[in-house]
């Protein structure tokens, strides 16, 4: 039998597993290092909106850009302009060097986000993206893969599973659901299980939930790429689990530490083994056409280390923060603003002096001009104190 490689996207997530002794099933937290910057070093962040229109895009004029702060300790946006009819915009800021800074914008009821801000004052980053499309009930949306990773039994004989399914939006337009309260995407989960926790993914933990024996994204999804990552867990009495496709799925693999372990169905075969914390996976890949069944069976083995099934969720979110900072396209969930209407009233104030004023200077008059820039300046030092008084009090 001819061996077949690993997606190198899964590769990379059996790379990143650390030893973790602990027996939470919960991802870990996400620290983010930034490198120290010198204070008081203004930069320049430069970008265009774009609107996807078939394979092409276009510019987006007038359309509301914020520039949104994250630290650890308060977060949320700290100032706001409009592009001009070109889609372009920009922001010059002296940055907290414990914070990463994104702008994002609106479109059709969606929040969309550029990648995070280069905040070297030697190399400015003006490069930004922020790509926003229509939005659609039928957009069609593909399932390219799905990754199970059945562990070991713990001591009380229940396992723990780990799945990673990958969505594709071909087209472009973003799927939406036709009501608030439905899912934009649905799937079944292998049957009797118990259990859900959302892992780190490309979407707020909120909007993944467990209905029944299915999953359900009550997420938009933006033309592109989505990865979810879900646990949930096997009671000691099963022996087995099955997993209906709906639709088909590009690629499907599943591992298991059993060696007597067999999986059928779906045109699944046995693949490569791979080695995780010392231990040998036995796996089973291949295309799932619609209507297709995965049948599991499982033998008993030793039990496994209680940190096992928490390294695979440290080493599937560790794989999703590469991918995150490489820029994976669609709508992130917006960061927590704090809620406040008075810096909602702020920003729509900046929001409608950019729209008069920005790119004007040529055809202003002086005096009305520097009464623009100061009453620009007052507004952003209010939303700056703003922000400050809410990290002391956090």
């Amino acid at each position: 039998m001819t061996p077949h490689r690993l997606p190198m996207h899964f590769r990379r997530v059996l790379q990143l597993l650390p030893a973790c002794p602990r027996l939470l099933l919960s991802a870990p937290a996400l620290f983010i290092s930034i490198a120290p910057l010198r204070a008081q070093t203004p930069v320049r962040a430069e970008g265009h909106v774009v609107r996807m229109v078939g394979r092409d895009s276009v510019p987006e004029a007038q359309a509301r850009v914020l520039l949104h702060r994250v630290g650890r300790a308060a977060q949320g946006p700290v100032d706001s302009t409009t592009t001009n009819k070109n889609g372009e915009f920009r922001f010059r800021f002296v940055p907290d060097t414990n914070a990463v800074y994104l702008t994002s914008t609106r479109h059709q009821g969606i929040e969309y986000f550029s990648p995070a801000v280069h905040t070297n004052p030697a190399l400015p980053d003006t490069a930004l993206f922020i790509v926003v499309s229509d939005t659609s009930s039928s957009a069609s949306v593909e399932l390219e893969a799905r990754h199970l990773v059945v562990a070991d039994p713990r001591e009380d004989g229940s396992r723990g599973v780990l799945d990673l399914i990958i969505l594709r939006n071909r087209g472009d337009h973003t799927r939406v659901s036709s009501d608030t309260s439905l899912p934009s995407w649905s799937a079944p989960l292998p049957s009797g299980t118990f259990g859900f926790e959302p892992g780190e993914s490309d979407v707020s933990p909120d909007a993944l939930r467990r209905v029944g024996n299915r999953v359900e994204l009550l997420a938009p999804i933006a033309p592109g790429e989505k990865q979810l990552v879900l646990q949930y867990a096997l009671p000691a009495s099963a022996h087995s689990l099955d997993l209906p496709f709906e639709g088909p799925a590009d690629l499907v693999n599943v591992l298991i530490g059993d060696r007597g372990a067999r999986v059928s169905g779906g045109g699944l075969a046995p693949a490569d083994t791979e080695v995780i914390q010392g231990r040998t996976y036995q796996r089973w890949m291949g295309p799932v056409a619609a209507g297709a069944v995965v049948r599991i069976r499982l033998n008993q083995p030793d039990l496994a280390p209680g940190w096992l099934l928490p390294a695979l969720v440290a080493g599937f979110g560790g794989a999703l923060i590469v991918a995150a900072t490489r820029g994976l396209r669609g709508p992130a969930v917006p960061p927590e603003a704090g809620g406040s209407a008075e810096a909602d009233v702020l920003l729509e104030r900046l929001a409608q002096l950019d729209a008069r004023y920005a790119e004007r200077e040529a055809e202003t008059a002086p005096a009305e001009w520097e009464r623009y820039e100061a009453e620009r300046a007052s507004l952003k030092s209010q939303l700056g104190a703003l922000l400050a008084s809410r990290s002391r009090n956090v």
